[in-house]
């Protein structure tokens, strides 16, 4: 069994399609020369996207999400010598009153409503005022001439060429010492419980690594990597910085707020 079937078979069924149809993105650009795309893939979906791209060795791809540290990116994949392709992501901007205050659910359920699947929309950026969302070409045109008001709030849309978007990720940071960069380790002083209550949760399918589902405690993480563990929030192992003198690891390790 090779790596990547062997890597299908811990799939569930709808993971198991998206990456099938990863591959098959890849397969046509190859065949045909020309550039294919994804829908919008939740952080989750990317790492999958991500894996099959590694297994295969392709190299003429990127993600897009409409403006950098965006969650939802639309992955895509060109042939070789291809320039100035342009993603089917169109910004929209919804403007309305300061002091009407408007929840990302509230527009999701907007969009949603108008028959709109999720894997069109991509991150949708609340602000006061003023929220844009990155979209699908294909729904674009729907969005900008039906979405005016939202229960009471009466919006203006409008597209968006230029949209100045930046993400800033709140984190509340934890430092330590581990006996090793093993998952559990670095579970139990992140999450703050004891070495052999992470295990179980990593065992239990409660903890991912970058994304995907790591049932192995003795998984060993490195610098960069996001795990999550279910009822205790998502981390990032940030920096290991050398020793102790019991040959400990000092780490640092950082929460999303």
């Amino acid at each position: 069994m090779s790596k990547l079937n062997e890597y299908y078979s811990r799939l569930s069924d709808e993971d198991r399609i998206l990456v099938s149809h990863i591959a098959d993105m890849i397969s046509i650009c190859e065949k045909s020369y020309c550039p294919k795309f994804s829908v919008f893939l939740d952080e989750r979906q990317t790492a999958l996207a991500q894996s099959v791209i590694n297994e295969r060795g392709f190299v003429q791809y990127s993600f897009y999400g409409g403006y950098e540290g965006a969650s939802r990116k639309v992955l895509g994949v060109f042939p070789e010598y291809c320039e100035d392709v342009k993603f089917p992501v169109s910004a929209l901007t919804f403007k309305y009153r300061e002091n009407d205050r408007l929840s990302h659910r509230d527009f999701l359920g907007a969009f949603m409503s108008r028959q709109i699947k999720r894997e069109m929309l991509g991150d949708i950026v609340v602000g006061n005022g003023r929220t844009t969302a990155f979209v699908y070409d294909t729904v674009r045109d729907v969005l900008l001439s039906e979405v005016t008001k939202i229960g009471s709030v009466g919006i203006k849309a409008e597209e968006d060429d230029n949209p100045d978007i930046k993400a800033e990720q709140a984190f509340s940071e934890k430092n330590g010492s581990v006996s090793s960069l093993r998952l559990d380790s670095v579970l139990a002083l992140a999450a703050g419980v004891s070495r052999g209550k992470a295990a179980d949760i990593v065992k239990g399918g409660g903890v991912t690594v970058n994304y995907c589902t790591v049932e192995s405690a003795s998984y060993s993480l490195k610098c960069g990597d996001v795990f999550s563990a279910r009822g205790f929030g998502k981390f990032i192992l940030d920096s290991v910085n050398g020793k102790t003198k019991k040959d400990r690891f000092h780490i640092t390790v950082k929460k999303y707020i």
